[in-house]
């Protein structure tokens, strides 16, 4: 089946451009009721596989992938990898089935932003994008520990010199590691939320990353943060 697509006409940057990636009609359908209407998403293309979902980041460059995970030729944690690999600044939000820890720490290893589970109200997919958009975890506090502890059982704690976090970054990252969001972190540190934002994307250029998750990984993966240590 042909892509899907239509060239970006957009004339301001604000709008979210989205490509929504599943095999099933219905649920592409689904999903583009739920957010085209909105005035800031655009969606500019749709995939029923995940090799046309890599094509069409490569070709548009899309600002979010809504990513089902079972479609045939490529499925969605490959098209994630891969996707990561050739549009980084791409958010994908991984769409399942089930709340499963095991599968949730491959598609966070994936790269991807977060998850949706396919019975989602529309409030909980806008209110997703937007958390995503913002580098946000996807996960809540709960979570965010067990995921840890899971990246930690397959890290080596490599450390790379190249990367020097500042001793604030260092601890605005550790938190970061427990679930909290920027307002938890400024009224802890005492500082602007504002402040928060600029450490965390001053985080995410060092790391490389584009997420609040992803830099978590990262910095596991190099041993900057160690789970259970403070």
């Amino acid at each position: 089946m042909a892509i899907e697509s239509r060239p970006d006409t957009r004339t301001e940057r604000s709008v979210t451009r989205v490509v929504i990636a599943d095999d099933h009609e219905l649920a592409r359908a689904g999903l583009k009721t739920m957010i085209d209407g909105e005035r800031w998403i655009e969606v500019v293309g749709v995939a029923t596989n995940g090799r046309e979902a890599v094509e069409l980041c490569r070709k548009l460059r899309p600002d979010l992938i809504l990513m089902d995970v079972r479609m045939p030729e490529l499925d969605g944690l490959a098209a994630t990898r891969l996707v990561k690999e050739v549009c980084p600044k791409t958010s994908v939000i991984v769409i399942t089935m089930h709340e499963n820890p095991n599968y949730l720490f491959e598609a966070i290893k994936a790269g991807a932003g977060g998850y949706l589970l396919k019975d989602a109200s529309q409030m909980d997919v806008l209110s997703a994008i937007r958390q995503v958009l913002r580098g946000e975890a996807l996960l809540s506090p709960k979570l965010m520990p067990h995921l840890i502890r899971r990246l930690a059982e397959g890290s080596r704690g490599r450390g790379d010199p190249s990367i020097q976090l500042t001793p604030r970054e260092r601890e605005v990252l550790r938190l970061v590691a427990q679930g909290k969001s920027n307002r938890e972190i400024a009224e802890q540190l005492i500082v602007t939320e504002g402040t928060v934002k600029v450490h965390v994307g001053n985080i995410f250029s060092k790391l490389e990353v584009s997420d609040r998750t992803q830099a978590v990984v990262r910095a596991i993966d190099l041993g900057i943060i160690v789970p259970g240590g403070e």
